[in-house]
């Protein structure tokens, strides 16, 4: 039988969760949950960019998608610049008895030493009453520096040090919120955006650090953050907007997880809008962009995880990955027990019968 599953949130990552909800036999698609109002009364296949009509419109409230009873809600709405608010309407949907995966708020992919107690308690409460779960993911933050690190950990003697990268060409990628308020391209060298907070690096990524730490079975005592940015040469334009010349084109940044002074999980990003920008900072495996996992350790190991997909390029790709990854954990998220639930805690293979010959 179908699981009934709503959408909430129908940005760069819902939008491709939810035409594997309607394309996919073994969902049943009861609502979508939307915040823009010319959004609300769209079908879910228009919002989906899918040939088909649903019959399901888009509603603009919570309520209105609780309403329809799902099993699971797919909670993709923005939570980058309102994770407070995000947190709120996950608890609403797990007291609703209702299990919840998602790409946000980040903070649940491994909320443990990074946000307070309290916090923490209140969602497992929340989830308690609803005897409901949830499991937050994506790509990075997400599958790319956890799932696929700790696999290969696994076969290794020991381990020094692990060190997730992503390297990648942002100029396609479609997200102005993103782009411009929470990464800062396009603005003055001297001007931070959120990411470069004291503090927000550390918190942001923290997540995959601690999580890493955890299934490495080590504690990290520090974690340490830096950045370097590089000028845009002249202007040019990309998907999302002009970047003047001498604003933001290109930046680089490191996530330090410590144990006794000694850096044993780092996160890197090296991202750029041009890819002739900082031809000394690591380069992609593939055009355009890919994951890198590497690991010191016996035995060492270098693997570069390079997305690519028919219908676009290597930003398409990931996100598709992201939301693949989120859409096929609902079947272990409802058999899961109540509470926040993470990589370490779900099988290693879901989305059972994805396989078409």
């Amino acid at each position: 039988m179908a699981i009934r599953v709503a959408l909430i949130g129908t940005g760069n990552v819902g939008r491709l969760a939810l035409t594997q909800l309607i394309e996919s036999a073994d969902y049943e698609l009861t609502a979508v949950g939307v915040s823009t109002d010319t959004k609300v009364g769209k079908d879910a296949g228009e919002l989906a960019g899918v040939d088909a009509v649903t019959g399901i419109t888009a509603v603009g409230d919570i309520d209105a998608v609780l309403a329809t009873k799902p099993e699971c809600v797919v909670y993709c709405a923005m939570g980058d610049i309102r994770t407070g608010d995000a947190l709120r309407d996950c608890q609403k949907i797990l007291e609703a008895e209702v299990d919840v995966v998602g790409s946000a708020p980040v903070i649940l992919q491994y909320p443990w030493q990074l946000l307070p107690d309290k916090n923490i308690d209140r969602v497992q409460a929340s989830a308690a009453t609803g005897d409901a779960s949830i499991f937050i993911t994506g790509v990075d933050p997400g599958f790319a520096n956890d799932l696929i690190p700790l696999a290969l950990a696994g076969t290794c003697q020991r381990v020094e040090q692990i060190r997730v990268m992503e390297i990648a060409d942002y100029a396609t990628y479609d997200g102005a919120v993103v782009m411009f308020d929470v990464m800062g391209f396009g603005k003055p060298l001297d001007e931070l955006p959120i990411l470069f907070q004291p503090g927000i690096l550390g918190f942001t990524w923290g997540t995959t650090i601690r999580q890493l730490a955890a299934g490495l079975g080590i504690e990290v005592d520090e974690i340490t953050e830096n950045f370097e940015l590089e000028p845009a040469p002249e202007a040019f334009d990309v998907a999302v907007g002009r970047i003047e010349k001498g604003t933001v084109a290109a930046m680089r940044f490191e996530i330090h997880g410590k144990v006794k002074g000694h850096s044993a999980i780092v996160v890197e990003h090296v991202t750029r809008l041009r890819d002739d920008l900082r031809p000394d900072w690591a380069r992609p495996a593939q055009e355009g962009g890919s994951y890198r996992v590497e690991i010191v350790g016996e035995p060492n190991y270098a693997v570069d995880i390079c997305p690519t997909s028919v219908k676009g390029d290597h930003n398409h790709a990931a996100i598709v990955a992201a939301a693949g990854r989120i859409v096929n954990a609902i079947p272990a998220v409802i058999a899961a027990p109540p509470g926040i639930r993470t990589t370490l805690d779900l099988p290693l293979v879901t989305g059972k019968g994805l396989y078409v010959g």
